[in-house]
């Protein structure tokens, strides 16, 4: 007989053992499972495309991508030699050159070795103006929960006596140099259901982060809190997000004391502003202000007016049945906003004015494959318009380019190494009808005038409202296309 769990019986579940991920139950399951797929599957045709596939991962010649912190250009590097990674830095004019000179800000390999831990860097929480300190997650082996430590980024060492959390799920922000926001699963009834942060802390440097005071929290029931303070606005308030699922969110708008004023959007929208200006995206139709937006408008704001209850909108963009808005950005003051137009990408420029909106496209940017666009700059508050954009088809391995708001040519920084031989075959756009008459775009890379059965390698997404787009995929060129003789590759949204 099945015994599976039910709202209320969640905890019926033969299999709840494999929640304790280092349990000594659930690695004994999975070295079993590991066993037996290699007993089915392995063999020399494994270790050939093992060895393969390494050499297209850490090739030297690989784009180094990048962020722009205070000036100098950040990278997170791995290769054969540094398999946890290196945290390393440069300059722009370095960095544009064929051998750019990195400074090694952080070497997680020899951090593990050093300290004897399965360390995986997940990322640095800069201070932002002066950019000479970090908070530092460290998580053992992968998982969600990290250890956060206080580094200095000027000599490159972690900060003795410094801000130091053990090890939890959540997170750190900036407020000051001794002070930080601090969202983490931490401490007797710390933990939502779901094992995030429930409150948000006020922590001060020396002082005991669980006894630092909580001056926001949310129910066990929701899924988390978290919080950051926004450096661009007078006064530098603090925002307070309180999200009750995956899909939800609450907004508020408050200071050392707490959360003052909740930002009146629906809790399914994204929400982001800028240098006063406010942009809203809703994941479903919204009725505000006497007219009705359907879902996947873009509207945009003056964020002042907003507040005191006006709720006057700009509209910026407007979905139709092919065409989608695949996320928003602000840099440099303008907001850009990269659409799916029947899958060819496009990426245009909104500006905010006391006169209104100007409205502009990215220029100089391939309209087939996949385009995605990015700010140079870390933080929101030092960008000044410079953009990245990484540009590439299921055929044409990776470009990095530079550009920005205004930029009508965009400049090619890097370029992707070519990791199978694309002789022979094309790209070609198709449709497929489902059972219920929708018409499925996909893509297809193979050689021309194929038709008849034939062997083809197929992938699909469907998952969190993200389309799956025609990337240049090395791997599965060099392993099955290329190599293993397949008259096509596939890619459904």
């Amino acid at each position: 007989m099945n015994v599976f769990p039910t709202l209320a019986e969640p905890d019926r579940d033969p299999r709840l053992w494999l929640e304790e991920v280092d349990g000594a139950e659930a690695l004994a399951w999975v070295a079993e499972q590991n066993a037996r797929t290699l007993a089915r599957f392995d063999g020399p045709g494994v270790a050939v495309d093992q060895d393969a596939l390494a050499a297209i991962m850490d090739r030297p010649d690989n784009i180094p991508f990048i962020t722009r912190r205070g000036g100098r250009i950040y990278n997170f590097w791995k290769d054969a030699t540094h398999v946890r990674g290196l945290w390393r830095r440069t300059s722009l004019a370095s960095y544009q050159t064929d051998a750019p000179e990195w400074e090694t800000v952080l070497d997680i390999d020899a951090l593990a070795e050093a300290e004897t831990e399965d360390w995986v860097f997940q990322g640095g929480i800069v201070l932002p103006e002066t950019h000479d300190r970090a908070i530092v997650r460290l998580s053992r082996g992968g998982g969600d929960a990290s250890v956060q430590r206080e580094f200095d980024l000027t000599s490159c060492r972690f900060v003795d006596g410094g801000f130091s959390v053990p090890e939890a799920k959540g997170g750190a922000s900036w407020v000051d140099r001794d002070t930080l926001l601090l969202y983490v699963a931490l401490g007797d009834g710390m933990a939502t259901n779901s094992g995030y942060a429930r409150c948000v802390r006020l922590w001060r440097r020396g002082g005991d982060p669980l006894a630092a005071p909580v001056i926001f929290e949310v129910p066990a029931t929701h899924m988390a809190a978290w919080a950051s303070v926004d450096h661009d606005q007078p006064g530098r308030p603090f925002l307070f997000v309180d999200k009750p699922d995956f899909y939800t969110s609450e907004i508020w708008i408050g200071d050392r004391t707490g959360a003052k004023t909740r930002l009146d959007v629906p809790t399914d929208a994204w929400a982001d502003w800028h240098r006063g200006w406010l942009a809203i995206r809703a994941r479903t139709d919204w009725t505000v202000g006497g007219a009705t937006y359907p879902a996947g408008t873009v509207l945009g704001a003056n964020l002042r007016s907003w507040l005191d209850g006006d709720r006057t909108l700009a509209v910026l963009f407007t979905p139709a049945p092919r065409r989608i808005c695949d996320g928003f950005f602000w840099s440099g003051g303008s907001l850009v906003v990269s659409l799916l137009d029947d899958l060819a990408p496009h990426h245009e420029i909104h500006t905010p004015s006391a006169n209104g909106w100007t409205h502009a496209t990215l220029g100089n940017l391939p309209k087939i494959g996949v385009v995605s666009v990015w700010r140079l700059d870390e933080d929101e508050i030092e960008s000044d318009g410079t953009l990245l954009a990484n540009v590439q088809d299921p055929l044409t391995p990776s470009r990095l380019m530079l550009t920005s708001i205004s930029s009508a040519s965009p400049m090619i920084l890097k370029r992707a190494p070519v990791a199978f031989d694309a002789a022979g075959l094309q790209v070609t756009r198709h449709e497929a009808v489902s059972i219920d008459g929708e018409r499925i775009p996909y893509v297809q890379i193979g050689p021309p005038g194929e038709t008849g059965d034939a062997p083809v390698h197929m992938t699909g997404y469907g998952g969190f409202n993200v389309a799956e787009q025609p990337y240049y995929r090395g791997a599965i060129g060099q392993g099955q296309i290329a190599r293993a003789g397949l008259s096509s590759y596939r890619t459904l949204p």
